[in-house]
């Protein structure tokens, strides 16, 4: 399973850390994905999609 939204298709992205002598070490940040049910179908969906769907709902 990728690591990817299934409503918004957002992925990771590509990042950084630096050490305290400027050294780069390239990582991965992942997104926080959840797995909600919406009509019966189980999804995984990242928090920002849970956020903005409550606000429609309003719940």
């Amino acid at each position: 399973m990728a690591k990817v939204c299934d409503l918004c298709g957002r992925g990771s992205t590509k990042d950084a850390s630096r050490s305290h002598s400027n050294i780069k070490t390239n990582q991965r940040q992942h997104i926080n994905l959840q797995t909600r049910k919406f009509e019966g179908v189980t999804m995984k969906i990242c928090t920002k999609c849970i956020k903005s769907i409550k606000n429609k709902l309003g719940v």
